[in-house]
């Protein structure tokens, strides 16, 4: 089964995904630092729909620039997150089972 992290390496949660996908036999890891390679916002969306969360589920509200998007739509925030992928909530993990935002680290287990 292959497995697609859009990781940060100095997210813990996300350092403890990757530990689990690693460890996992039978799992092929392709790792995207989505900070270096941001998704696009067609791309997000379709993440988001397979996880059915909203955008607004996977954006990181703990960052500053996450503020003025409070009353945006769906598109405005999608834009926003591929123009500055800090805004995306991780990390999000797809396999042929479906996608998670695996927070806690542990739900990635649900789609292996």
């Amino acid at each position: 089964m292959k497995a697609t992290i859009w990781h940060n390496p100095r997210c813990s949660t996300s350092r403890a995904t990757l530990a689990i996908l690693r460890e996992t036999a039978g799992v092929e890891v392709e790792v995207i630092e989505y900070l270096a390679h941001p998704p696009s916002a067609e791309t997000l969306a379709a993440l988001y729909a397979r996880a059915r969360i909203s955008p607004r589920e996977g954006l990181r509200t703990k960052e500053a620039a996450a503020k003025p998007l409070a009353g945006a739509d769906d598109a405005t925030i999608l834009a926003a997150m591929a123009a500055d992928p800090i805004l995306i909530e991780r990390p999000l993990v797809e396999t042929v089972k479906g996608v998670r935002l695996c927070r806690p680290a542990e739900r990635v287990r649900e789609i292996l």
